[in-house]
Formats: C-alpha cells, structure tokens, sequence
C-alpha cells in the first residue's frame, strides 16, 4: 500500500483487509474481480485507520483552548472476539496451503518478517521469496472463493 507510507500500518491494514474478506467471504460478488474488491476492502480500512488518527478532541482552559490529539487503538471486547474469530478462519484457510506457502505467510504477516530477513531466514533470493508469497496470496485467495 503505497499511500500509508509505513511498512507497518500498511502490513497492519493489508491483514485486517485480509481477516475482514474472510468474514464478508459470502458478500463477494463472483461477477467482479477478486483483487478489485480486496483493494476496495483495503482503501477502506485505510480511510477508517486515518480517520482514527485524526481523532481530535477541545478543551477549554480559562486563558486558551487546547488541542489534544487521543488515539484510541485499543479494540473493544466484541472488536477482539471478532478479531480471534476472522483469525482462527484465516488460519484454517492457511492450513490448506502447501507447506512451503504456509511458510512464506506465516514469516510475513504474522512474525511480521520483511522479505530480506524472509530470504536470510529461508536462504533464498528475495525475488523467489516475493513470487511464493504472491502464489500464496493468490492460492489462499482461491480458496476463500472456492475457486
């Protein structure tokens, strides 16, 4: 995601995107293009996670007013419940991948490795640890669809 600018929020939002396609899976509309509506689902959550950051709130003291920015990122109880939720189905989506793609996912989007320490860890090139991880992607979203 080129727009977020921070590896981080954008590996952050790209799993949420990922969880959420999960959970709307029945939503999709076999009609339009897989990756169109993941992307759409990503700038979303993109929009809202910006959103979030530019929570503001006034107040008052007797000589001026003052901003204070308050971010709030801590998910609520049903946010979490959710979240385990999306979690557990993504993982059971993973686990029909080959182990190699299992691999690649799991080093990326949940030990959060960036792909020169993938290819260290992996004693790869870099380019091969990119192209497993796009079949992966493209695997994993296969299955969701039941393509």
């Amino acid at each position: 995601m080129n727009k977020c600018k921070n590896e981080d929020e954008a590996e952050d939002i790209t799993i949420k995107a990922f969880a959420k396609a999960f959970d709307k899976i029945e939503s999709f509309d076999e009609n339009y293009q897989f990756n169109t509506w993941l992307i759409t689902i990503a700038q979303n959550l993109y929009i809202d996670h910006l959103r979030k950051k530019k929570t503001e709130t006034v107040s008052i003291n007797k000589n001026r007013k003052e901003f204070h920015r308050i971010i709030d990122e801590d998910p609520s109880p049903s946010d979490k419940l959710i979240q385990e939720q999306n979690l557990a189905q993504l993982k059971a989506y993973i686990s029909q991948l080959k182990p190699h793609y299992q691999e690649v996912i799991n080093l990326r989007y949940f030990q959060e490795l960036s792909y020169k320490e993938m290819a260290a860890k992996l004693d790869e090139p870099m380019n091969n640890i990119k192209v497993k991880l796009l079949r992966a992607k493209k695997l994993l979203a296969e299955i969701i669809t039941g393509k």
